[in-house]
């Protein structure tokens, strides 16, 4: 059942998010060359504790750990280990809290050192397509909508969508229905409508959309072994247009980044934080 949202519950959901956001800030100077992802998991889960939430995939269908860490060809779900990251990686972090009664959850694919050009124009490609898509929550347009519009502009440039796996609803709980595929056809499926809060997170494959479970339950790779990214906001329809309950302000601000691209996506009955 879809569980539409008041505004006093949307602004509950995006004080889950910006903590998950200022988590992601607080590591984003922490990720360089040499350091391991066990170590980021620590402190995440700490500087949630701090701030007076719970770190939300931490036991979640026995998930072990804080943070899912997805270094390289890993696409999602990857658990924090001990190996050191290496100068030219790409690493993916989801990052979940529980507060207030409700979830929030924000992802993003970070550079480690200095990676190559070819990588950095598809972790810019793989970003502007979470906001093409976010650009479609609108009411009275489908989910589909919001899957074909990623979609066509991930296979436009040269890439490939994972189909394997979607966004979610997000509330009461992390998973809710409906799910939001990174595909689609135009004006297919599930209609939006005001009060609907959505989970956008397209999980974009340098090469081929195939997938690998691994036997760990969780670690989740590409067939061919390319790159991976995913990048992940928390959107609210109200007043029948998106608004950002979670940010890349605090990444940006610790990676010296300039940019205007969540300016459309506010509005004023949401306060930021």
């Amino acid at each position: 059942m879809i569980q539409l949202k008041t505004i006093d519950e949307i602004i509950l959901i995006k004080k889950s998010a910006f903590l998950a956001s200022k988590t992601l800030g607080m590591l984003a100077k922490e990720i360089k060359p040499g350091i391991n992802t066990l170590y980021l998991d620590r402190l995440a889960e700490n500087f949630i504790r701090d701030h007076g939430g719970k770190p939300a995939f931490l036991g979640l269908y026995d998930f072990p750990n804080t943070l899912c860490v997805s270094p390289n060809y890993q696409v999602v779900h990857g658990l924090p280990n001990q190996y050191p990251l290496y100068d030219g990686d790409v690493l993916s972090i989801d990052c979940g809290v529980y507060m207030n009664g409700f979830y929030g959850e924000h992802a993003y694919t970070f550079e480690v050192g200095k990676v190559s050009k070819e990588t950095k124009k598809f972790l810019n490609c793989s970003k502007n397509s979470l906001y093409i898509g976010l650009s479609k929550c609108k009411f009275g347009n489908s989910i589909g909508d919001i899957g074909y519009s990623i979609q066509s502009y991930i296979e436009k440039n040269g890439y490939n969508v994972v189909k394997n796996l979607v966004g979610h609803g997000i509330g009461k709980k992390m998973h809710e229905e409906p799910q939001v595929p990174n595909f689609g056809k135009k004006k297919k499926g599930l209609k939006l409508k005001n009060g609907l809060v959505l989970s956008v997170e397209p999980m974009i494959n340098k090469g081929s959309s195939e997938i690998v479970f691994h036997e760990d339950g969780w670690t989740i790779t590409t067939l061919d072994k390319k790159i991976s990214s995913h990048y992940e906001h928390n959107i609210a329809i109200i007043d029948g247009s998106p608004c950002l309950l979670s940010t890349f302000r605090y990444i940006y601000k610790e990676l010296n980044i300039k940019s205007l691209e969540e300016d459309p996506f506010q509005n004023k009955k949401i306060p930021n934080y």
